[in-house]
């Protein structure tokens, strides 16, 4: 029967839709060696930790990695498609999960939700109350997404129908902008914005996109939202910026290391909502990224691609290693 590793549990359906498919078996760590001795005699992996190069060096039967979500920077795609692996994701499925996120956080941080929660608890009502002052609406506010995929496009939505906020993006193709959604350069959606979301994702071009040059272009009262990865955001700007009062708060739940070691300086700030990279789940979105890995895995089982195959250059190599069916 074929194995099915998974580093994490799946949610039930998708377990369920498994069962009799092959051996579903959840990794017993998330550490490179433990995943890559335990990826040994695996057809597939489902994947929602960082795997290692080396992985597929000595997984000989693996067929596939898929990705539990959209974010393919947990698979090193080249060591892959060198060893005629095929990749595949589940793309826009926590979309909804993500920019729901985005407006708690913003909400959040205008209206000093943390400072509030913790002295109301610790010294009482009026002390509480005390940090109110100087709350802040949502209304009139310009919210300025950066990328514009299938998280952007659901954020510039859920801010433009339901919170009537103006809203501007920038995206590398600058199509044809959805009503009432306005492109901008990146440098002028940030000195244009309150509150500026980063939805991009990591690439070459966005690793530091968010510098030191940049931060210093925000408003004073600017909110910085990331929901894309740690290292597109320059930390010791950031913090530079927050020490001196620079921009009006963050929320940050990616980081260049995760987990976030507890003595970072981000936990120090009382207008940083940190969150442990969990934007994008919530047991609608889990159901949803987990029936779509496993309707991947069902296909590459039976011998067919999958529908979002990534590394589509592979598959030669791939057919050579599994021939199709006649």
């Amino acid at each position: 029967m074929p194995k099915i590793l998974s580093t994490h549990t799946l949610h039930p359906r998708a377990s369920a839709m498994l069962t009799g498919a092959g051996e579903l078996v959840v990794a017993s760590a998330l550490d490179a060696d433990t995943l890559a001795t335990e990826a040994r005699d695996a057809d597939i992996i489902i994947v929602r930790a960082p795997l290692p190069s080396a992985l597929f060096e000595g997984a000989t039967k693996l067929r596939a990695a898929i990705r539990h979500g959209a974010g393919l920077d947990m698979v090193p795609m080249e060591a892959a498609t060198a060893a005629g692996v095929l990749v595949a994701n589940v793309p826009a499925v926590n979309a909804r999960s993500v920019a729901e996120y985005v407006m708690f956080a913003t909400l959040a941080l205008l209206r000093r939700f943390r400072m509030v929660d913790r002295d109301l608890r610790a010294k009482g009502w009026l002390a509480g109350r005390d940090h109110t002052i100087l709350a802040s609406e949502l209304a009139g506010k310009t919210i300025g997404i950066v990328g514009f995929g299938a998280i952007g496009q659901a954020v510039g939505h859920i801010a433009a129908h339901g919170f009537d906020l103006n809203v501007v993006a920038t995206t590398r193709s600058m199509r044809p902008a959805p009503d009432r959604i306005g492109f901008l350069s990146i440098d002028a959606l940030i000195e244009q914005s309150d509150i500026i979301v980063l939805c991009c994702p990591l690439t070459p071009e966005t690793r530091g996109l968010i510098n030191r040059e940049r931060i210093g272009r925000m408003k004073p009262h600017a909110l910085l939202i990331n929901i894309s990865r740690g290292p597109v955001i320059d930390d010791d700007a950031l913090i530079e910026a927050l020490q001196k009062g620079g921009i009006g708060g963050a929320a940050l739940d990616v980081f260049v290391t995760q987990p976030l070691p507890s003595d970072h300086p981000y936990f120090g700030f009382d207008n940083v909502i940190v969150t442990p990279h969990m934007a994008g789940i919530t047991e609608q979105s889990m159901m949803r990224m987990g029936v779509g890995s496993a309707d991947e895995a069902l296909l590459v089982l039976a011998n067919k691609l999958p529908v979002n195959l990534r590394n589509t250059e592979v598959v030669e190599h791939y057919r050579r290693r599994f021939p199709a069916d006649i």
